[in-house]
């Protein structure tokens, strides 16, 4: 236990160090996310903070395959080549921009890639599909889910919070199982280097994620994600990242049916109506990013709980997780 202990808020002062240094470097080299009509913001704010959180993350794995390699146990060199890899191309994005056409067929080949890493045969769809149908489907909705999560990435502290909902969400399913089935000191890092960065993201954000943190982030989460359900948990895998599953993929039907282009810059998701709603209602900005937020958090901690229940009780537990995030959608919806 004082292990765990220090490792993890050990972990977290470099997250926080590593954020301000970052956030002092992207102010000296004017790298800014500047207001405009789709925008969730009203100041010029510093955006690319994530690389303070992935390179925690991945000093922490180091550490940890270093001092404790029996905690290391699914950790990928193949999936932290890729990750560094994603952060890179990323970080490109964030300064100066790089075309759909350019980054999807990245994410796509990262994913193909992290695929060989997942246990066993790999088999995501637990036989249902021929083999190599099972790792193509599975590699799509491992680009998807990356790029669902890079979509979501648009008020004070939402990704932050995901981020540690979802990771924490993962290691409460794995205690709860009869075998260490995930690599729980490698989701640890994770929460650690997302509260240090939160400390600064949260509303009123000093500084942004960017794609350089949200990319990433995804691309991992998404690949837990998926080592759950290729250990043939896949209700839990779906319950914990349902809120934003939801509100992007129904965010991304509307704007399929009506023939517009989707990976363009937009504010229709729910959350941003929500806070689009309240700043009508003369409600401060950084007051509005934190309720939604926050809001947010207390439905993720829901879902924690539904999907260790999922593993005893799969169906009622989906239903109540479709009941609980529909509501949210519609309580963000009707404000």
């Amino acid at each position: 236990m004082l292990f765990w202990v220090i490792f993890c808020l050990g972990l977290t002062g470099v997250s926080l160090v590593a954020t301000h240094r970052v956030l002092a470097v992207l102010k000296q080299s004017a790298i800014m996310d500047n207001p405009n009509e789709r925008s969730n913001h009203d100041v010029p704010t510093p955006r690319g903070g994530g690389i303070a959180v992935v390179l925690t993350i991945l000093l922490g794995w180091v550490l940890l395959i270093a001092w404790r390699p029996d905690l290391t146990t699914g950790l990928s060199i193949v999936i932290i080549a890729c990750t560094v890899f994603l952060a890179a191309l990323s970080w490109v994005d964030d300064t100066k921009g790089l075309s759909a056409m350019v980054r999807l067929p990245i994410h796509l080949a990262a994913c193909a890639l992290g695929v060989w890493a997942l246990p066993g045969d790999g088999a995501v769809f637990q036989g249902f599909l021929p083999p190599l149908a099972d790792k193509a489907l599975t590699v799509l909705v491992w680009a998807g889910f990356l790029n669902f999560f890079n979509f979501m990435d648009g008020i004070d502290g939402i990704s932050a919070v995901e981020t540690i909902a979802i990771a924490a969400g993962l290691i409460v399913v794995s205690l709860l199982l009869p075998s260490d089935s995930l690599p729980q000191a490698g989701l640890a890092a994770v929460i650690a280097a997302a509260v240090g960065f939160l400390f600064l993201n949260w509303s009123p954000a000093k500084l942004f994620m960017g794609d350089v943190g949200s990319v990433p982030l995804g691309y991992l989460l998404g690949w837990f994600l998926l080592f759950l359900a290729a250990k043939g948990h896949w209700v839990p895998a779906l319950i914990l990242p349902a809120y934003y599953l939801a509100d992007a993929g129904i965010t991304l039907l509307r704007r399929l049916m009506r023939g517009e282009k989707v990976w363009r810059a937009h504010s229709e998701h729910f959350y941003q109506r929500a806070v689009a709603s309240r700043l009508s209602s003369g409600v401060a900005r950084h007051i509005a990013h934190r309720r939604i937020s926050a809001a947010i958090a207390v439905l993720n901690a829901v879902l924690i709980g539904l999907a260790g229940w999922s593993l005893w009780a799969p169906l009622p537990a989906s239903i109540l997780c479709a009941l609980c995030v529909g509501g949210m959608l519609w309580w963000m919806s009707r404000s």
